[in-house]
């Protein structure tokens, strides 16, 4: 568990970290590199989840041997499905990240929601639903890593 105090906006009690894959973790199907070692520093602090459609059909093998928890959904009503996902992890304890409008609902539900505006582009509807925006997963990931730049950007 992560606990993170964030003076004007709230005190985090983090569990569960929540990625998308394509456009967060990955581009073109491939994971981007960096993302590898950071999964695996941040593992023994917090849960980590990987939810995707999978349209390129290889997240399994990209992720294997990390310590991710894979879960693939339809590619049917995806908002709902990620929205479904974190409320059984308890929404106040998740921390998430991702890129598209499949996942506006998810980051605006968390406890803390990240949007990326990476290679893939970020949906303007994540973007606003979003509490941080960051332009590169490796940064990202380092808001749990490195606390301090966290609470700095959402403090008031």
């Amino acid at each position: 568990m992560l606990a993170i105090a964030i003076p004007g906006f709230r005190d985090l009690e983090l569990d569960h970290l929540v990625l998308d894959y394509n456009g967060t973790l990955a581009v073109d199907g491939v994971l981007i590199p960096g993302a590898h070692d950071a999964l695996v520093a941040l593992a023994p602090k917090i849960e980590i989840h990987v939810v995707t459609a999978d349209t390129y059909g290889g997240a399994e093998r990209e992720l294997a041997g990390l310590p991710v928890k894979l879960t693939v959904i339809p590619r049917e009503s995806q908002a709902e499905a990620k929205l479904a996902y974190v409320q059984r992890l308890g929404v106040e304890r998740v921390f998430a990240i991702g890129n598209g409008r499949n996942d506006r609902r998810m980051l605006a539900a968390v406890a803390v929601g990240v949007a990326l505006l990476q290679r893939e582009g970020g949906a303007g509807e994540a973007l606003a639903a979003a509490d941080v925006v960051a332009v590169d997963i490796i940064d990202a990931l380092d808001l749990l890593r490195h606390p301090a730049r966290l609470i700095a950007t959402l403090r008031s």
